[in-house]
């Protein structure tokens, strides 16, 4: 008895041009060299551009509306912090449950499209106004000047106040610059904490 292995499939002796082997399986029915050299030419493949041609890379113009963050934050925790101080009396108790909500519970956005106030345990409460509508922006420092208070004015008398801003001035400049205003700041002394 002769001993056949089982993955390979039976061989014949007949002349290598033609043979197409046949197996128990349609799948592996596979051509042999002589045949697939006889269909197919053999090409090359070329993988990398030419060294002497660099290839030019044309990035996409940036789309006039697409929109970029200036200012993305929550109030200054300086203003958490000095009020959780102050807590523990219980004269300016109030005051620090409002900072503490401030501190967990209100976000803005500055983009070059848009101001955005986001408000709410989860962020339901949202707020959004173009610098097209800006009529006036105005800036009170608190505590020395390392935070403040934003207060936009948009054209149809509606007053926008953002407490504990960080980076107060900048933002103010930022936005009357959006709104095409001339930038000067109205600031008046510091009123508190």
């Amino acid at each position: 008895m002769a001993s056949t292995p089982i993955l390979s499939p039976p061989t014949t002796t007949s002349a290598p041009t033609s043979i197409n082997h046949q197996t128990k399986f349609p799948f592996l029915n596979l051509p042999t060299k002589a045949t697939s050299k006889l269909n197919r030419p053999l090409t090359k493949l070329h993988v990398s551009s030419p060294t002497n041609k660099p290839t030019a890379t044309t990035a996409a113009p940036k789309k006039p509306n697409e929109e970029t963050i200036f200012f993305d934050g929550g109030a200054h925790y300086g203003d958490l912090l000095a009020n959780l101080l102050l807590g523990f009396t219980l004269f300016w108790l109030p005051l620090t449950l409002a900072a503490v909500s401030r501190a967990f519970n209100l976000r803005y956005r500055f983009t070059n499209l848009r101001v955005t106030v986001i408000s709410g345990l989860t962020g339901e409460d949202r707020s959004d106004f173009s610098y097209k509508v800006i009529k006036d922006v105005q800036v009170v420092p608190r505590f020395i000047g390392e935070w403040g208070d934003v207060i936009i004015t948009l054209k149809d008398g509606t007053k926008v106040d953002l407490r504990s801003v960080p980076k107060f001035r900048e933002i103010a400049k930022y936005c009357l610059s959006m709104a095409e205003k001339p930038v000067v700041l109205k600031e008046s002394g510091p009123k508190g904490f």
